[in-house]
């Protein structure tokens, strides 16, 4: 589990997809290779926030971490539009008795989002984000939503038919420790509503 506080930015230095017409146990698994600076560290097998996405560490010399991408995690989040260079937001694993500095995060991408706006207040900066309608049911006024790694609080909701736009301010130390420095209107987004939602839709829709 995660908290939505991001540790550090990395830098992505490649994102290799299998051979065409590979086959076997790797065949559909892409390896994702990041830079996280000294001082990161981590284990084989620790899992790492990723941009918002839960991944397994499987190589970490030196200051490389080394991730291995299914198909399914690449067609369900934006890794896959990665390139070199690109800033990612990194965060590991809660330990026992860490704080919970944001929210209950798992890692475990529900969408994508797009920005449609990022405008610059005196406080901060205001951004409008357009989720998909049906995650919609799970975002509620002043709660809490993941985007890119990101734990934010809802300011604003507005229903389309195309999606719901949802209001966030961004403070200077969010915008300067995490890859929301370059954020621009069109980017995508990782998003992760409150699991919490979800949990009591499951359970108030079961038959007994």
């Amino acid at each position: 589990m995660f908290t939505g506080i991001v540790e550090r930015t990395g830098k992505i230095l490649s994102l290799s997809r299998p051979p065409l017409g590979s086959s076997g146990v790797m065949s559909s698994i892409t390896q994702l290779l990041v830079d996280a600076g000294k001082g990161f560290e981590t284990a084989l097998g620790d899992s790492v926030s990723v941009n918002g996405c839960c991944l397994t560490v499987t190589s970490n010399k030196f200051h490389m971490l080394a991730f291995d991408v299914s198909s399914e995690t690449l067609s369900r989040t934006g890794l896959g539009d990665l390139t070199e260079g690109s800033e990612v937001n990194l965060e590991r694993a809660l330990k026992v008795g860490d704080r919970l500095g944001g929210h209950m995060v798992t890692g475990h991408v529900d969408g994508i989002g797009t920005v449609i706006k990022v405008g610059k207040q005196a406080d901060g900066w205001e951004i409008s984000v357009l989720i998909p309608r049906v995650l919609s049911r799970y975002v509620i006024y002043k709660g809490s939503i993941c985007l890119d790694g990101v734990s934010l609080t809802v300011n604003t909701l507005s229903d389309r038919d195309d999606g719901t736009l949802v209001g966030l301010m961004l403070i200077p130390t969010t915008v300067s420790l995490t890859s929301f420095n370059s954020l621009q209107p069109g980017q995508s987004l990782n998003v992760e509503v409150d699991p919490i939602g979800k949990y009591v839709e499951r359970l108030t829709t079961l038959s007994p």
